[in-house]
């Protein structure tokens, strides 16, 4: 057990919650990663929970209830989720996990309310996530020697045949090591060999590994760390050596941003596969997302440049986001990319699409009623705009002189 004199730094609502239960003879105790992010330092937004000398979740929720909404979804595998104004809380039973078929649900799961620190642990992926803090006494169990893997920055494994039982722990694995700069036990990684061999990652779906993905583009400060390892392991059939300084110049403009998640990750992609065939393309999406918007959105950047014209970038601007691919080409180092901004920026450009004279209306108004025709029409009012520069004034006089028989 170790000692500190320095708290997690827990919610008052938690610290209310822990007291309750302790009073009706329950043992909580914090675990996995928030306590792990205690020691790096980082800022915790989760808090897992695990609640000892309790026979079955039910009793508690009576006590839980009176702190925000519980959501029962995960009590067949041990777990309770507790939401309230500004936190989640995860509360689960001490618990051993049983392989039995090849996919993610083909678990046995079995609770114990007197399990042992060291067995309850044992279930967990890597020595860092099975370190518990007891509020109480602010002392830490540390049954696999997590602390010191944490001071020596490793990723390792706790139990061989547990650990293979998983596949997804090859993806967390790389993540780990990716968002904290870890290096990989080298038994551990043998490990996550053998289960790239024995092909177990082919039952894994889609979304948990868009997951582990998206964690290692969002919360890496080096997201190539986690790419080399992609491509060390040879998970994926592109290879993105060529893009690890490009993903790296990516990472640190976007800190800088306020964007979306689903943004971010789409420009991180639209980098990733810039220049590949789009067949390829396709192949690599499909295998980790069923999302056709996010899928097309890459497509498409990936599959467009900007160039130094002003036409160019007038008409490119009605397709996409030129600020979204310049912000791609700068990532990749392109080397007349700054003057492309410029010039984007001066024509007003950059930020939004070009802002259309003409409209349908504009032809309503002048007596044209819709057709074949019509489409036409603005077609010819955009190339006017475009590239004879005119403003809206001389495009209306055009279409009157040229179509002075059908106009009013």
């Amino acid at each position: 057990m170790f000692t500190t004199t320095t708290k997690i730094d827990i919610p008052n609502l938690l610290i209310d919650i822990l007291i309750k239960l302790q009073e009706n003879g329950y043992r909580p105790y914090l675990v996995g990663g928030c306590v792990r992010d205690f020691f790096l330092n980082k800022q915790i937004k989760d808090f897992d929970i695990e609640v000892f000398n309790l026979e079955f979740l039910e009793n508690i929720i009576p006590l839980l209830e009176k702190f925000g909404n519980v959501n029962c979804v995960g009590k067949s595998f041990g777990v309770l989720k507790l939401s309230t104004k500004n936190f989640e809380f995860d509360f689960s039973l001490p618990r051993t996990e049983q392989k039995i078929g090849k996919t993610h649900k083909d678990f046995i799961v079995k609770t114990y309310s007197k399990l042992s620190f060291e067995d309850a642990a044992r279930r967990r992926d890597f020595t860092i996530n099975a370190i518990s803090y007891d509020y109480f006494t602010n002392s830490f169990i540390d049954p696999f020697n997590g602390i010191n893997d944490l001071k020596n920055k490793k990723i390792k494994h706790i139990d061989d045949k547990t650990f293979v039982e998983d596949s997804l722990r090859v993806y967390r694995a790389i993540g780990f090591s990716s968002r904290f700069d870890f290096e990989i036990d080298s038994k551990t990684k043998e490990l996550c060999i053998q289960i790239i061999k024995n092909k177990e990652l082919e039952f894994l779906p889609k979304e948990r590994i868009f997951e582990e993905l998206k964690k290692i583009f969002l919360k890496s400060l080096n997201p190539s760390i986690g790419l080399k390892l992609i491509d060390d392991f040879e998970l994926f059939s592109i290879n993105f050596r060529n893009k690890y300084k490009s993903i790296d110049n990516l990472a640190n403009f976007l800190r800088d941003t306020d964007f979306p998640d689903f943004k971010k990750l789409y420009l991180f992609f639209a980098t990733l596969l810039k220049d590949i065939d789009e067949n390829r393309i396709l192949d690599f999406l499909n295998g980790i997302t069923n999302d056709k918007k996010f899928i097309s959105t890459i497509l498409f950047l990936s599959g467009n440049s900007t160039n130094l014209n002003e036409i160019f970038l007038k008409n490119l601007s009605l397709i996409l986001s030129l600020e979204e691919l310049i912000l791609i080409e700068k990532a990749l180092e392109k080397s007349d990319i700054l003057e492309v901004e410029k010039l984007a920026k001066k024509l007003d450009v950059f930020d939004k699409p070009l802002k259309i004279f003409v409209k349908g209306k504009d032809l309503i108004n002048l007596g044209f009623k819709e057709s074949i025709e019509f489409k036409k029409i603005l077609d010819e009012s955009l190339i006017l705009q475009i590239e004879k520069g005119l403003n809206k004034e001389q495009i209306i006089e055009n279409i009157i002189e040229r179509y002075k028989i059908k106009s009013i």
